[in-house]
Order: structure tokens, then sequence, then C-alpha cells
């Protein structure tokens, strides 16, 4: 899958990454999910960082990318008749890690376009993600853009994901919208 950009936190260097680093890193392997309807996207909002995101999330070890896009789309947004997937493209990122396993996360996300039904159902949300409050909606993905932007210029809240997430909805707009 075409990679579109790799990514490194502020707090985490090319240095830090390299073998002879003492640091340690951990690998971990999501797939997101691109589902539009002419401008609107549909999206995950999340009240504690005031954020946008694209529905998606961890690959199981040895879970099929597809596989594990349709699992985390229909979890987190309750879509339904996941259909027409198609490879968008890969975002890697460094980032610091919270816990003691490891000092730095290297993700890897695999982004994919799909159709799904009209109708939503159920969603089974994880526990982190119920008191985060999430929530999926279809908004239009200029006013998802705009919004995270000022998130990102002016909230102290927002979260690790925050750039990515805006990062790639600019570039679905460049590439699946305009191109």
């Amino acid at each position: 899958m075409r990679l579109l950009k790799t990514a490194f936190h502020p707090d985490v260097s090319e240095q830090d990454i390299l073998p002879a680093s003492k640091l340690t890193v951990l690998e971990r392997y999501a797939a997101r999910a691109i589902v539009l309807r002419e401008e609107d996207i549909l999206l995950l909002y999340t009240e504690r960082y005031q954020d946008y995101s694209l529905p998606g999330g961890g690959l199981g070890k040895g879970e099929d990318e597809v596989q594990g896009l349709k699992r985390e789309l229909q979890e987190e947004t309750g879509a339904r008749q996941i259909r027409n997937v198609q490879p968008f493209a890969r975002y890697d990122e460094y980032r610091p890690w919270y816990k003691d396993d490891a000092d730095i996360i290297y993700m890897v996300s695999y982004c994919y376009s799909c159709d799904i039904a009209d109708e939503l159902g159920d969603t089974s949300y994880e526990t982190y993600e119920i008191s985060n409050s999430m929530k999926p909606l279809w908004i239009n993905i200029h006013t998802a853009i705009k919004h995270n932007e000022v998130v990102i210029a002016e909230s102290d809240r927002k979260g690790l994901s925050i750039e990515r997430e805006t990062f790639l909805l600019k570039t679905i707009v460049d590439e699946l919208l305009n191109g």
C-alpha cells in the first residue's frame, strides 16, 4: 500500500528509533475506514478530545487488514453491509507510548475506502471509547477539517492522533473529492 507520510511526534526523533538507541519501540497496526457520501464523511467525534477521526483501530495479531477494518467499522459506527473495500494509503507515525512495555509506539494505519448500508446499526464500544464519549456521525468533510484545525491551534486537551486524522482528511479531499 502506498505510504503517504511517516510522522514523528515532537518528543520522538529519528535517532530514538535506531538500533543503537536504548528506547523500546512497540509496533501496532490499524485499519481505518473512509466512507464518503459526496462531501459528507462518516467520522467519530470524541468528546474528551473534541476531535473528529476516521473510524477504525488496532488489528489483532495475524488479523487480515480488510477483516479488521470491517470489524472496527461495525463496532465503532454500527455500519452494515460493508462492501467495495479499496486500498487508499498508509500513514506511519512514531509517538511516545504511555505504558511500561515500551517507550515509543510505531503506528501503521492502513486506510481503505468503502461503501456501507444507508442506516447505521448498534455500536459496540470498548470501555475507553465509552469513557471518551465517542459517537459516529456524518459530517461535511471541510467542516471536520476546520474544526480539527481549531483544536490543534487552540486546545491543550487535544489527543495525539489529531495531526494524523487532519492530514488524512485533507488528503481525502485532495485525492478522492477533488482528484
